[in-house]
């Protein structure tokens, strides 16, 4: 997942901010003319930046329809601190109406991904070779190390490839070329649990279950109620 960074003023969460503090008095501002071969120094790519994570995260925003004009007419604004140009008792009821739109739109999808992914557990759990814990985690043996188990105040070093169960690659320490590092008892339940029945060398893959992962949440690109697949090499216990 090669994005850039996150920054503090990055957008979505706007649609949770207060409007106190708009209102102010117009100042001077200057604006940067910078085509893609102008894009040199710090500030302006960073500003690119800003401006690439938003409408990046804006066109994947299903409840709003983004009007560019209005939006840019909003930053220059903004920018400028001048007075907003709509009320923000109005602003405010937008938001709400947004944000009501998103949280039934993203409720609609969790149960579609909930339903898809019973249906996925239930055939995959019938396969030779896949176990099932009491949990609800199943996972398959690819390789069988000869190590010891992890502990859970345990730190294991892993390598690690992410995917839904339609194929999409949600994170994968395989693609970046470096192992990771972490608490066995800081990671989803799903992880803790198979983690610590991992000996040592073992490659497995886990199909981790909403109710052992992120459940009703959505993450990222990650979907709420998805059901998560790895694969994980136990490469070292400290």
């Amino acid at each position: 997942m090669n994005r850039l960074p996150s920054l503090p003023c990055v957008v979505l969460a706007a649609l949770a901010l207060s409007f106190s503090g708009c209102g102010k008095e117009p100042a001077k501002s200057q604006t940067v003319q910078a085509d893609a071969a102008g894009i040199q120094s710090t500030d302006q790519k960073v500003s690119y930046g800003i401006g690439y994570n938003m409408g990046t995260n804006l066109a994947h925003e299903k409840a709003l329809q983004v009007d560019k004009a209005a939006f840019l007419a909003g930053i220059e604004d903004g920018l400028a601190g001048a007075k907003t140009r709509v009320p923000e008792s109005e602003l405010q009821a937008a938001f709400t109406v947004v944000q009501q739109k998103a949280a039934a739109a993203a409720a609609v999808e969790g149960e579609k991904q909930l339903a898809a992914g019973n249906e996925y557990l239930a055939r995959n759990k019938t396969r030779p070779g896949v176990k099932a814990t009491a949990s609800g985690l199943q996972y398959e043996v690819l390789v069988q190390g000869m190590g010891r188990k992890p502990k859970a105040t345990d730190t294991v070093k892993v390598h690690y490839h992410g995917t839904l169960i339609d194929g999409t690659v949600f994170d994968s320490s395989i693609q970046r070329g470096q192992p990771a590092e972490f608490a066995v008892n800081g990671v989803i339940p799903g992880w803790t649990e198979a983690l610590q029945l991992m000996p040592l060398g073992s490659k497995w893959k886990l199909f981790v279950p909403p109710g052992i992962a992120y459940g009703p949440r959505a993450r990222g690109n990650i979907p709420a109620n998805s059901v998560l697949i790895f694969e994980v090499e136990l490469l070292g216990i400290k």
